[in-house]
């Protein structure tokens, strides 16, 4: 149902906050100024910020730490098949404050930021694979589903 969120699981959290962190080279609180981990609310509406009025009340009763439409599908697709999931979101602006960037502070941006996101995932799927075993979770699975099939 739309309004029950799908559960992030919480080792790939770890693991992408690990690779984070390492890749960076930023620590503690300093990380978690720029690092948020969490549930993401998705719209099929690709204007959403331009009507957000119609939306601020669902959106934020949801307790999101971001709105976006992709990371939905990986979600409920990792949900659907009990495939651990996560996503790693390159925020570029933040159109619901007024900061939507210019095609030149947006290209600025991922230049910058687009080589250290991809080695961030890749240092996190090296964690991930190195520690298999954590990775079983009980969120993957209906309270009175069997464990193995």
């Amino acid at each position: 149902p739309p309004e029950i969120p799908i559960p992030p699981i919480a080792e790939v959290q770890q693991a992408l906050a690990g690779a984070a962190e390492a890749v960076s080279g930023t620590q503690g609180a300093n990380l978690k100024q720029r690092l948020r981990t969490g549930t993401v609310v998705t719209t099929d509406d690709r204007n959403w910020e331009l009507l957000y009025s119609s939306s601020a009340k669902r959106f934020s009763q949801s307790r999101a730490i971001a709105i976006e439409m992709e990371s939905a599908t990986i979600a409920a697709q990792g949900y659907r098949f009990r495939v651990p999931y996560g996503t790693l979101l390159c925020v570029s602006d933040k159109p619901l404050h007024g900061e939507i960037k210019l095609p030149g502070q947006a290209n600025q941006f991922y230049e910058e930021a687009i080589a250290a996101h991809l080695q961030m995932g890749i240092v996190a799927c090296k964690r991930l694979r190195d520690e298999g075993d954590r990775l079983h979770s009980r969120k993957l699975r209906a309270f009175n589903e069997p464990p193995f099939r």
